[in-house]
């Protein structure tokens, strides 16, 4: 048995093995995936001497505790939150020692939504269609973590950085999606294209990987009828049949039949990882460039 793995102790509420995504299999019905906030993933990577693609825990809400078997430098950012190993406080948003055998424990977040745990040589569970992420609607890649789990890492590959605090934004207070209106904008009323573009919504607690669903105004159809099914990109804007805008996530499905009345910038779709139930929500249209 390797020492080069980290056992869990504490699952949390979501706790889910993410990197950069599986893209280019959208065609055979499989998602993306991959950590809704990718900038973050990213940073606590560099954090510890990973590359940028390698595998990192991304929790939600409540956060994770586990203990690795042989001694690794750790980060976490993302969501504000406590960092402590073995009881004892330690540094969010900075490299981290964590002893063999000790307990680093994420706490739930302050602010915020997700939280990014990266351990020097990354998580190394198999990877399926070239990606180690957890696909939460296909099944793909690991499952979630539960308690007693025992996750493999690989080999440290680089010094970690030398630095005392990495910065990193807040959780946004207000959520503003920059978006390109269309394929299907119009199959909506132009008073309901000017209410998605001016009225405020709020980030519904029935949010997830798959989609930030929004609570506020419906926006009425033009006509009767129901779209075939269609491709669905990330962060297309599809509205079902209660008016209510959804912006597609990481995990959304690669094809739908409500309309898409716009597009989020990609560039916008991180911060909607942090975004808690209740915050307000923006779309704001803009030309594609």
């Amino acid at each position: 048995m390797t020492d080069r793995a980290l056992a869990v102790v504490r699952a949390g509420a979501l706790t889910t093995v993410q990197d950069t995504g599986r893209p280019g299999h959208a065609h055979l019905g499989v998602p993306c995936s991959g950590a809704l906030d990718g900038p973050t993933a990213a940073l606590v990577n560099r954090l510890v001497g990973n590359p940028p693609g390698a595998a990192v825990l991304e929790t939600t809400l409540s956060g994770v505790a586990v203990r690795p078997r042989s001694a690794v430098v750790a980060a976490v950012a993302g969501a504000p939150c406590a960092v402590t190993v073995d009881g004892r406080p330690a540094a969010w948003g900075a490299p981290v020692h964590v002893p063999a055998g000790a307990v680093l424990d994420v706490g739930p977040a302050v602010k915020g939504v997700r939280c990014y745990v990266a351990v020097s040589g990354g998580i190394a569970v198999a990877p399926v269609l070239g990606s180690r992420s957890t696909d939460l609607l296909s099944g793909l890649g690991p499952p979630p973590l539960a308690d007693g789990m025992v996750l493999p890492l690989g080999p440290p590959t680089a010094l970690h950085a030398r630095v005392d605090v990495a910065p990193r934004p807040s959780p946004p207070g207000e959520l503003v999606l920059h978006v390109i209106l269309g394929p299907r904008d119009d199959w909506f009323t132009a008073d309901a294209v000017r209410t998605f573009t001016s009225r405020a919504y709020r980030v519904s607690p029935a949010s997830n990987r798959i989609g930030l669903r929004t609570e506020g105004p419906a926006l009425e159809r033009s006509g009767p009828g129901e779209l075939p099914s269609e491709g669905m990109v990330l962060g297309a804007v599809q509205v079902p049949p209660d008016g209510r805008p959804v912006v597609f996530l990481a995990d959304h499905p690669t094809t739908g039949g409500y309309p898409v009345i716009a597009v989020v910038r990609t560039q916008d779709l991180p911060a909607a990882a942090q975004a808690v139930p209740g915050t307000p929500v923006r779309f704001i249209a803009v030309r594609a460039r």
